[in-house]
């Protein structure tokens, strides 16, 4: 499990691990400013900041098999 895990780490870094890695960066960027501004929202309308990040990254999180759904692998 861990060589598995280290191999995929690898690919990714060299850009070989998705088909067209544009569109998976494309698809990280989307989830990762997404949980950025839901953490800002969240924030600036008065909620904890831990509170708001815990809700802001469970939402980002969830967010992300939905980005991933249509990515093919190589």
């Amino acid at each position: 499990m861990w060589a598995m895990t280290q191999n995929s780490i690898l690919l990714f870094f060299r850009g070989k691990l998705f088909a067209d890695p544009a569109k998976a960066y494309r698809q990280i960027a989307i989830g990762v400013a997404v949980t950025a501004m839901l953490l800002i929202i969240l924030t600036l309308v008065g909620a904890p900041i831990w509170a708001a990040s815990a809700l802001a990254a469970a939402i980002g999180g969830g967010l992300q098999p939905y980005l991933f759904r249509n990515l093919r692998y190589r």
